[in-house]
């Protein structure tokens, strides 16, 4: 076995380590903005709803 083999080893599994770490962070960074995402769309949803209502209150009314 090569001496270089064992030191070679170990800096592969720090540098699969920190990518693995960095890879776990920005899955938990899309899964924030897909949240903020959905709640803007039912926030949007809601204000749509009631622009609805309000505008078949106003042909009613005229």
């Amino acid at each position: 076995m090569s001496p270089f083999m064992v030191p070679l080893s170990v800096f592969a599994m720090v540098v699969l380590i920190v990518a693995v770490a960095q890879l776990a962070g920005i899955r938990n960074l899309e899964v924030n903005v897909h949240q903020q995402l959905h709640l803007a769309e039912l926030e949007h949803q809601q204000k749509m709803r009631e622009l609805e209502m309000e505008l078949q209150r106003i042909h009613q009314q005229a």
